[in-house]
């Protein structure tokens, strides 16, 4: 089974007039499969990122999700869905400035309740570790550099085992040696873990090496 459908999604601005920015897009993607979303500013890639993420309903067509079927859904259930089942790394890490690492780490369990308080820190070292920032653990997100922001971010994005990893310019803010960094990652939690990875991304070199493009213009799917 797929781990994600897009069928005829279609999505239209209203303001200031009417305006279709997603025109009859289709496509599946697979378990474990690290695909890369790419298009020229305008194309409609980051729209269909913020649709897929569940953070926008307002949408024509069908967005299946683990079998689910996201269309329709309320506000709390799509919450719900979405802390379980997907994780998100931003271009900006958007972590709290004030809290530790760990801390910010630990947040999505937390929320989702299902672990004990030990479980969830001892994995979240566990993922400061496999980042290589545990030596930031109890430091505060405020005080790191933008590598290691953006780790500490992965990490987060990855604390409840999410099916799916979602990137909107996740290495945007990097220098070369850690936008290395993280598609190495991105790559092995695709391959090893069976994580599907789906990424927006201007990043010729990111884009090249993943296992598959989705290369979007004018709203469409013109190749992937």
């Amino acid at each position: 089974m797929n781990v994600l459908e897009v069928a005829n999604l279609n999505k239209f601005f209203n303001e200031p007039v009417r305006n279709q920015v997603l025109n009859d897009v289709g496509f599946q993607v697979a378990p474990g499969e690290f695909v890369a979303i790419t298009g020229k500013s305008g194309s409609g890639k980051s729209t269909l990122l913020y649709l897929l993420s569940t953070m926008d309903t307002d949408f024509e067509g069908s967005i299946v999700i683990d079998g689910q079927q996201m269309k329709g859904k309320s506000n709390r259930w799509l919450a719900a869905f979405r802390n379980r089942h997907i994780g998100f790394v931003f271009q900006f890490h958007y972590l709290l400035p004030d809290f530790t690492s760990l801390e910010n780490v630990m947040l999505p369990a937390r929320k989702l309740g299902m672990y004990a308080n030990d479980q969830i820190e001892q994995r979240a070292m566990d993922l400061l570790s496999l980042l290589d920032v545990k030596d930031q653990a109890l430091k505060r997100t405020a005080l790191l550099s933008g590598g290691q922001q953006q780790r500490v971010a992965i990490a987060r994005a990855l604390i409840n085992e999410p099916l799916i990893v979602m990137g909107d310019e996740p290495t945007g803010n990097l220098d070369s040696a850690n936008s290395a960094t993280v598609f190495a990652l991105f790559k092995e939690l695709a391959k090893e873990r069976q994580q599907t990875v789906l990424v927006v991304t201007h990043d010729e070199d990111f884009a090249r090496r993943a296992d598959r493009r989705i290369h979007m213009a004018d709203g469409r799917i013109v190749k992937g």
